[in-house]
């Protein structure tokens, strides 16, 4: 069966920095893949490559057995259309009211009429648990877990087969972040969609993901269902969601 999102030895590095050394990763059709890693080993980079706003050096990237490093044009609109993205902090235009923030896509991407755009902002939101009063209001007079929301509803606005998620309890109170975690799981469910989240927060992790993979150095060390995580026998894993000072994993400090 054709994976739905594919990286074969894929590479990217930044002057003498390498960030992605030949990553290889599979994503099935419906499947919630979680990718771990601590902060700067290139999660955010290895999302950016499969979207094409950063080009991979060397390596393939597939999206339904399709290759798409060299797309441009209409061809790279037409695959990026199978996309939804739940950004870090939620990434919400201050400009924009919620409901056309939620829309934006609809409109500026699909050039829908703004009539039909709000109405179905209107009906993501209240996938997400806010009622049509939120519409109006600006993102700044909303709260983090607010924001979180409507960024969730603009990443389900336009059906998305695919979607990805950075980050998405970055920010939030433990509490809030279980409720952003639950959401996920539930709206993933109604449309349908194959997931790829990239967090360093385990318990979110644990429970949004039915395999996660580790990314350290460039590269996938270990990858298996959520339930085999404890027992992976790996040290880097073992360190990493133990949160441990002590083991393999030393933390570089820039000077």
């Amino acid at each position: 069966m054709t994976a739905k999102v594919e990286l074969r030895g894929v590479k990217k590095r930044f002057g003498p920095k390498v960030v992605l050394d030949g990553v290889d990763l599979t994503i099935a059709q419906g499947e919630s893949l979680v990718v771990i890693g601590g902060s700067g080993t290139g999660k955010s980079v290895m999302i950016k490559c499969v979207l094409g706003i950063l080009k991979p050096d060397a390596g393939q990237i597939f999206v339904d057995g399709k290759e798409v490093t060299r797309l441009s044009g209409r061809a790279r609109d037409a695959m990026l259309r199978k996309f939804g993205m739940l950004f870090q902090g939620a990434a919400l235009f201050d400009s924009l009211s919620v409901w056309e923030n939620v829309a934006f896509g609809l409109i500026q991407g699909r050039g829908m009429a703004k009539a039909k755009a709000r109405d179905i902002a209107i009906e993501k939101l209240a996938k997400v648990g806010l009622g049509p009063e939120v519409a109006n209001l600006s993102p700044s007079e909303l709260s983090g877990g607010m924001q979180k929301r409507v960024g969730l509803a603009r990443a389900i606005a336009a059906d998305p087969e695919i979607i990805f998620f950075d980050e998405p309890t970055t920010g939030l109170d433990p509490i809030m972040a279980d409720v952003i975690n639950d959401l996920i799981i539930a709206t993933v469910k109604d449309v349908g969609a194959t997931t790829l989240s990239i967090t360093h927060d385990m318990v979110s992790a644990r429970k949004i993901a039915g395999r996660i993979a580790m990314l350290y150095r460039g590269k996938i060390i270990w990858e298996g269902p959520t339930a085999q995580i404890d027992t992976s026998g790996n040290a880097y894993v073992d360190q990493f969601i133990h949160g441990r000072a002590e083991g393999p994993i030393k933390m570089e400090v820039r000077r």
